[in-house]
């Protein structure tokens, strides 16, 4: 259960993970049994942990804090721990890059995730489910690459006028982000600092509803709208993550 006060995370990494071939399932085993409650333990939040169904090879994960210095002391504290010295060697050997990160905050006051109330298995009940097919829960996570000094406009209009069409549609809002441009206070793990996105993290029942959804969405003129403004303010095409949580993950 996690604590009241880390519920929101207002400091969030986004942590995308290339694998070698065929490895992800192995470190998704060992993330979700060894990493889960240690990384907890030096005070982050664990959020959510992903497959990305079209990109075998990537591992997607989400992680919380409440400011960039208990970040600095939960890095240090779990990096330079013994479990990470126990099973580091095996994690590595499953990885390409680990350094696709992007540092964030919430857009808004009430923007960050909200995990009151969820429940993330145990260990022991994780591995008795099925490793893919079986799992409730798809995230989409759209990254949208922003020119510098739009993104506090973006925020309120995409409050203002995407929100409720979400809500109306039966998606759910999960999170909505822009960068955080602190200093980076664990400089051992690289973030990409230049970057300026706005993301959105967006919950459905599963892949169905998801497809569903979207297409709903589509057809209204206030969603059409507001992703125009994002293409007139980015940089480059946005991305999108299509993904399922790990049995452990939280977030879903």
């Amino acid at each position: 259960m996690n604590r009241p006060s880390r519920l929101a995370s207002p400091v969030v990494e986004l942590r995308q993970y290339t694998l070698k071939p065929g490895k992800r399932e192995t470190l998704i085993a060992l993330f979700d049994r060894e990493f889960v409650e240690t990384q907890e333990a030096t005070g982050m939040t664990v959020i959510g942990q992903f497959r990305d169904l079209d990109r075998p090879d990537m591992f997607v994960w989400l992680r919380g804090f409440e400011d960039m210095e208990t970040r600095k002391d939960a890095l240090s504290a779990f990096y330079g721990g013994p479990v990470w010295a126990a099973h580091r060697d095996a994690a590595n050997a499953t990885m390409i890059d680990s350094d696709d990160v992007l540092l964030l905050k919430p857009a808004w006051q009430d923007a960050g995730f909200d995990l009151s109330g969820l429940r993330r298995p145990i260990a022991s009940e994780a591995e008795s489910m099925s490793a893919e097919s079986h799992l409730p829960g798809f995230v989409e996570i759209s990254i949208h690459h922003l020119r510098p000094g739009t993104e506090a406009d973006l925020a309120e209009r995409f409050q203002a006028e995407a929100v409720p069409q979400l809500a109306a549609k039966g998606a759910r809002l999960l999170g909505a982000f822009i960068s955080e441009h602190s200093e980076n206070t664990f400089p051992r793990l690289p973030v990409r600092a230049a970057e300026n996105v706005f993301i959105t993290v967006i919950g459905f029942d599963d892949g169905d509803a998801h497809a569903g959804r979207q297409a709903a969405l589509a057809t209204s003129p206030a969603w059409r709208a507001i992703h125009e403004t994002m293409r007139a303010v980015s940089t480059k095409p946005a991305e999108t993550l299509r993904l399922t949580p790990t049995a452990r993950s939280l977030l879903r």
